[in-house]
């Protein structure tokens, strides 16, 4: 009687949790606490814990201390995840759709990266689908520029460089301007700097404050070449398992996040470059042989994904430039 006694009250507290109907949920993302996109993420994590009264409670794991960012989309596939954040265009090598944000100088402004992500989402939504994965959100960093340990007047400049690469699109890049591509991801790029692995890349002027990058880096040069948006994903198998007035009130808070997420984005980007003049970084737009030079390379990628991505990938540019 008392071994029953004791199996009854350990399944009475395992149980527990279950009566309440709490459902716990772990989002790992690959960026710091203190990103305007961690940030947009934890308050998504936040607003839905409010309204579905705790319901569902997400926890946010920032700076790759869960999965490593690339790590993190196959997490969430397998389920070893429920949800979680990456870079879509790290992806790219699966698919090249999902390195259209990344094609240099196709949308290089907000107005242009919006409609470009319009155009796109369609087969993004379809191909995550496919993989198990359901889209919530989708939310861009500033537009990528050019950082530098030395002043860039040339492109041949670049020559024999060691670039900073973080998706395939970035890899070609260093490859067109004849410079030598080093993967190193956000986390340990203050860390490469520091120890001469790399000379220059391109990032937004938000990671060069979140990261502290001015420490490092004296040159700043505003090309805002694409504006890659990170993702939040949710795998469609837990998603499903919700009942439907927590689907909706997820689905309701990812809304909220994007827009909120675009609009922080755009408000901190000229906010961002002022504050790197001010850590002592020369900031100013590209020699002109640099930015003809880069345009030339962007026209000669956007050829080249046109040829990889085929029929689907001229559908989402045809559609992109007829709005």
């Amino acid at each position: 009687m008392k071994k029953l006694a004791f199996v009854m009250a350990c399944t009475s507290t395992l149980a527990a949790p279950l009566a309440f109907g709490q459902t716990k949920w772990d989002l790992p993302t690959g960026y710091a606490t203190n990103t305007f996109q961690t940030e947009n993420v934890q308050q998504f994590a936040d607003e839905v814990a409010k309204a579905t009264a705790g319901k569902l409670k997400i926890t946010v794991h920032a700076g790759a201390s869960l999965y490593k960012m690339p790590e993190i989309k196959r997490a969430v596939q397998t389920g070893q995840t429920q949800i979680g954040e990456f870079i879509l265009s790290s992806a790219a090598n699966e698919n090249p759709l999902f390195g259209v944000d990344s094609i240099p100088f196709l949308a290089s402004s907000y107005g242009a990266a919006k409609k470009l992500y319009i155009a796109s989402k369609p087969a993004t939504e379809k191909l995550l689908s496919e993989q198990g994965l359901k889209l919530l959100f989708s939310v861009p960093w500033p537009g990528q520029s050019l950082y530098s340990i030395k002043p860039m007047k040339v492109m041949d400049d670049f020559k024999s460089t060691k670039m900073r690469a973080y998706n395939p699109a970035t890899t070609r890049i260093a490859q067109l301007v004849k410079a030598q591509p080093v993967t190193i991801q956000l986390a340990e790029l203050g860390q490469a700097l520091a120890t001469g692995s790399v000379d220059n890349f391109l990032t937004s002027s938000a990671s060069g404050i979140d990261s502290k990058l001015f420490e490092q880096t004296k040159y700043f040069y505003i090309v805002n070449a694409w504006l890659p948006r990170n993702a939040t994903v949710v795998n469609k198998k837990a998603f499903e398992a919700l009942d439907k007035a927590t689907q909706d009130a997820v689905l309701a808070a990812a809304t909220v996040a994007e827009e909120r997420g675009w609009a922080a984005s755009r408000a901190k980007d000229s906010a961002y470059v002022k504050e790197l003049a001010k850590n002592g970084m020369t900031t100013s737009l590209p020699p002109d042989d640099i930015y003809d030079g880069l345009n030339k390379i962007g026209v000669t990628m956007t050829e080249e994904w046109l040829k990889s991505a085929g029929p689907e990938g001229k559908a989402i540019i045809d559609a992109y430039r007829k709005l």
